[in-house]
């Protein structure tokens, strides 16, 4: 296959840094087993980091990102793909040391990819990628720790970010009753849209204080943020409650004691999305597509942009600036 495609590449040398569209030809994929014809990408923070020299996330260069890709199978030498099956590949390497979903086509090891669940889009599966993968993840977690909706109220920090704006949105499809934590006065509408029962600030989670225990006001919380807003939740939440962890925004140093753990019995839960197996991995994007799909996944939460478009867009993510998903149409 000798056709030319566009893909956005970032290359970095001694003196000088730079993200642009190039074209580029199969021969220049990195191995894979299956050759996929990308239909759409996402915006994640990690991508964000790939757009910037210091972002320590590429580890050479010249370089595709993209850390989510969905499309259809041109070509595999996988048994368990045949041409014009529709998949989702995210995570393992793929945006980081592997070329990844920022290309009109990628290559990529069958090892990877999931088959598009029915009842869900391409598209769809963009609006999701690896922020809504991990959104699932922490709610099935929070769930096998033993949350129900008659527990009481449940905290997403966040709340406005990729993981933060659809766990509010599965949580309460769910039935929970979602607490939304946020800086953002002007995402107050926004965030009842997706089912929000209660908004708060950041403030309210972490005022700059953190005591050992505090009092207890919420079953569960999805926590993308980390740092001492993480130390502030523990402190707060009920007895035999759980915190799904999976980001580290606010810092990776969480300032915490014992005390929460072995007095009110609370679990911490690490949430990895990266190297997740497979038999937790698909049958998560099944419930993706049905008991955690939410109304308006794409009309409330994501925005469409080209490929154009993202060398603009990408920096927002690391400005906090971004609300919902961004999905990269290709």
């Amino acid at each position: 296959m000798s056709e030319r495609f566009k893909a956005l590449v970032v290359d970095k040398s001694e003196n000088d840094f730079s993200v642009s569209i190039k074209n580029l030809s199969i021969d220049d994929l990195p191995a894979g087993d299956v050759l996929i014809k990308t239909a759409y990408s996402s915006i994640n923070y990690k991508d964000g980091l790939a757009s910037i020299p210091e972002g320590k996330i590429i580890k050479s260069y010249p370089f595709v990102p993209g850390i989510d890709l969905a499309g259809v199978v041109v070509s595999s030498q996988d048994p368990r793909f045949q041409e014009g099956d529709k998949v989702i590949a995210t995570s393992y390497e793929i945006g980081v040391s592997h070329y990844g979903g920022y290309s009109e086509y990628a290559r990529i090891p069958g090892d990877w990819i999931v088959p598009l669940p029915e009842n869900l889009s391409l598209k769809e599966a963009m609006a999701y990628g690896t922020a809504g993968f991990t959104a699932a993840l922490s709610i099935q977690r929070l769930e096998e720790n033993g949350l129900t909706p008659e527990k009481g109220k449940v905290l997403v920090t966040g709340a406005t970010g990729g993981v933060g704006s659809l766990a509010v949105a599965m949580l309460a499809k769910r039935g929970y009753q979602v607490v939304a934590s946020t800086g953002k006065e002007t995402a107050h509408e926004y965030l009842h849209k997706l089912g929000a029962a209660e908004i708060i600030s950041r403030e309210e989670v972490y005022n700059g204080k953190i005591r050992s225990l505090d009092k207890q006001l919420w079953a569960g919380a999805v926590d993308p943020v980390g740092g001492e807003y993480l130390a502030a939740v523990l402190s707060k939440i009920q007895y035999n409650g759980a915190v799904a962890v999976s980001g580290l925004t606010a810092g990776g140093n969480v300032p915490t004691t014992v005390f929460p753990f072995i007095l009110r019995g609370i679990s911490l839960l690490g949430i990895d999305s990266v190297y997740c197996p497979m038999e937790v991995r698909k049958p998560l994007w099944n419930r993706m597509a049905d008991d955690l799909k939410p109304a308006g996944l794409l009309e409330t939460i994501s925005h469409e942009i080209g490929l154009e478009e993202l060398s603009d867009t990408l920096p927002l993510i690391l400005k906090g600036q971004a609300k919902g998903r961004f999905i990269v149409n290709l």
